[in-house]
């Protein structure tokens, strides 16, 4: 499954709005947008990046494998 996929999906089954995840990864909403639609891939600090995992409670793991 693509990383595309896996932040979808569990943003989605968690009820999260992209808006949650952006505030919570300090980024826009747009943001999101580009990731799930695999326009971008998410380039986040480490701080946002555990952040952004501790939300879909995901390992660092889950999300490159």
């Amino acid at each position: 499954m693509t990383l595309v996929k896996k932040l979808r999906i569990r943003r989605e089954s968690l009820n999260l709005t992209r808006i949650e995840v952006a505030i919570v990864c300090k980024v826009v909403q747009s943001t999101v947008i580009n990731w799930e639609t695999d326009r971008h891939v998410p380039k986040l600090y480490p701080a946002q990046m555990k952040a952004l995992c501790d939300l879909l409670k995901f390992s660092i793991e889950d999300l490159v494998v």
